[in-house]
This record gives C-alpha cells, structure tokens and sequence, in this order.
C-alpha cells in the first residue's frame, strides 16, 4: 500500500450537470480503477443551476465554506488535481487547498475547461492578478482541451509545463456504425438541443430558427434537454409551448440521452458562452451521427469544421434557419456527414484516451 499513489480531485461533479463536472465524474471513476492509484475527491458544485457563473453571491460563500471543511483531504494525497473556475473567485475559492498543499509539498495539476481565464485576468487589479498569478502558478502542471485555449494558463505556466487533453465521448454512447445509421434519414429535420440550457449556449436564438421553421410548414421535430437557468426558465418554458413539434425533456442521463442523440438527425449548439472550452455535447452528437450546426467559438473549431457540419453565426436565429433548410435540402450531402461523424468521433475522441492522457500527468 505504502507505493500507492493518492490522488485528490477537487471542482464539480454532478449534479447539477456540467461539461466540467462530467469530466472530473469520470476520471474519478477511471482513477478508482486504476491499480496504482486511490482515488478521493471534493466536490465543489453548488445544488442549483445558475447562469451567473464567476459572480459573487452568499450562497456560493456558504458552498465554498462547507467544502473548505473538507481540507484535511490534503494531508492524505500525493497528487492534487484541481480544475478551478475562470474567474477571480472561481480561483480564490480554492485558496485554502493550494496553500496546504504547497505547505505539505503535494504535487499540484489545474485543468482549466474554457476560453475565459485570460481575459478575465487581463481585466483584475494589481494586487487580485498578484493573488491569482501565485495560486495557480503553484501548480506543477497544467491542462488545457485544445492548442489555442493554452493562452489561459500562459500567464500562470511555463509553455512546457502546459499539456492539451481532449475531450471525450463515454464508452455506453459508442454504437455499431449500423445501428447509428439505421435511424438516422434526413427525410424530416429531427433537432437536438443537449445541454444547459442558458440565454449564452443560444436556446432562445434557436427557438426562434424553429418558430421560423414552424411559420415556413417545413417538417421538423425537436428535442430539448438539460437544465435551465432558474432566471429565465418560465420564459423558455413558455417559448417552448408556444412552438409546435417541440419538446423539453428535462435532464437526460445515460440511456435517455443515448436514445434521444440517436433519435435525431441534426444537433444544433449555437453557444457564445464566455466560459466555453470544449464542450462534450457536440462530441457526444458526433459519436451518435449527427449533423452538428455550432459557432465558431472557443476551442469549438479545433474539434468542429465544415466536415461535420455548418458553422453558425453568434445571436443570429435566421442564420440557424438557413443552416437548417439548406440541410433539408441536400440531405444525401449530409447524409454522408452523419456517417463521418460517427467514425470521426469513434477515432478522436474515445475516453480512454482521455483517461490515459490525465492519468499519465498525475502518476509520472
């Protein structure tokens, strides 16, 4: 036992559902499996969904006290893997475990999940950039998603100390190309929206593509699932019972998403959410061939081209709508993507690559 290593994860973990608490899920689980390591882990997520990410409130005071209970967790670890939040308390929240940490002389990795940390750097005074700069520039290693999102640790990091880990798809959503294929007829417009559901993910610019599908008599179906901001949710539920063909599903887990990505045709993400990195939706619709229609934001592009689908425009519902009838109409074109989609993902994107990638940075 005395050579086994010990690793402590500490940020989100589900619920409520995030890219960022999904990730740090299954790695914990990845690293219990491992026969080297023992695997501990704090979490860090508040019970309510909210679309304030990074702002101040006593809510989150009191969430991030009653983790900070937790800190004796330190003392026991070798390894602390840590994905902080990209804002200035998103950092400082977890103070208390770097500082031990560095105290006991525990190796430390941050995995940072989005595009944002460095502008909201450049935006802090002197002395919170000084206090965010020794925080995160105490960790041993850093992670990044993509080759372009490595901008947001370069001014904690030195370039080497920086790896890019991708993101990945789970294990259950991996089909035969045969039985992905079998339902997937572009012959009516079957669109998913999987992910929270936030004013700056896009829901309300794509419910209006869909009223526009809906006035024009094209033929769709859509699906919409995850949560919903608590500040905007009567406004979106009411969109949504507005428009015909269109239903919301609630959170979706294991086979209920699975059938739902397989149930559709088109998945539709038009985000311009500052804190994206990522995001696993759009690889989880690739895996289950989809058409994908997504921006060009974030790290999106070094996963996303014209190959699988259409780039959409920021806050532009008709853009969405032409995307979507040109779909419609040229479906044995897209009907090809949905089989490259699926072996595209299935090549890319596999956990275990993920798992083995993270893994290696926190046991060498």
């Amino acid at each position: 036992m005395a050579d086994l290593k010990k690793v402590l994860i500490i940020g989100p973990f589900p619920p409520p559902i995030t890219g960022n608490g999904l990730s740090n899920a299954v790695l914990y689980e990845g690293a219990k499996e491992k026969e080297d390591l023992i695997a501990d882990k704090i979490s860090t997520s508040s019970k309510n969904f909210d679309e304030s990410v990074g702002s101040f409130s006593f809510k989150k005071v009191f969430n991030a006290v009653c983790y900070n209970l937790k800190i004796h967790k330190v003392a026991r670890a070798d390894v602390l893997y840590i994905t902080p939040g990209q804002s200035f308390f998103g950092i400082v929240k977890y103070a208390f475990f770097i500082i031990i940490a560095k105290l006991y002389r525990k190796k430390i990795i941050v995995h940072i999940h989005g595009n944002f940390l460095h502008q909201q750097y450049n935006k802090l005074k002197k002395i919170n950039k000084m206090i965010a700069k020794k925080l995160i520039g105490s960790a041993n290693s850093g992670i990044v998603l993509s080759k372009s999102l490595k901008k947001n640790l370069s001014p904690f990091l030195a370039d080497e100390k920086i790896e890019i880990v991708n993101n990945f798809f789970e294990d259950y959503l991996a089909e035969s190309i045969e039985n992905v294929l079998k339902n997937k007829s572009l012959e009516k417009l079957k669109i998913i929206y999987l992910s929270n559901l936030m004013l700056e993910k896009g829901i309300m610019d794509l419910l209006s593509a869909i009223e526009l599908l809906q006035k024009n008599n094209i033929n769709y179906e859509a699906k919409i699932a995850g949560n919903i901001d608590i500040k905007i949710k009567d406004n979106i539920l009411k969109k949504i019972t507005e428009l015909q063909h269109v239903t919301y599903l609630g959170v979706v887990e294991s086979e209920k998403k699975k059938n739902l990505l397989l149930w559709g045709n088109v998945f539709v993400f038009p985000t311009y959410y500052k804190m994206e990195g990522q995001p696993i939706a759009l690889i989880e619709a690739m895996v289950t061939g989809n058409v994908l229609l997504s921006t060009n934001h974030a790290g999106i592009p070094e996963i996303f081209s014209e190959k699988n689908g259409c780039f959409i425009k920021k806050r532009d519902p008709q853009d969405i709508y032409h995307k979507l009838i040109m779909i419609n109409n040229n479906s044995n074109y897209y009907q090809e993507i949905i089989k490259h989609n699926h072996l595209y993902a299935k090549k890319k994107f596999k956990k275990e690559l993920f798992l083995d990638k993270i893994l290696e940075i926190i046991t060498r």
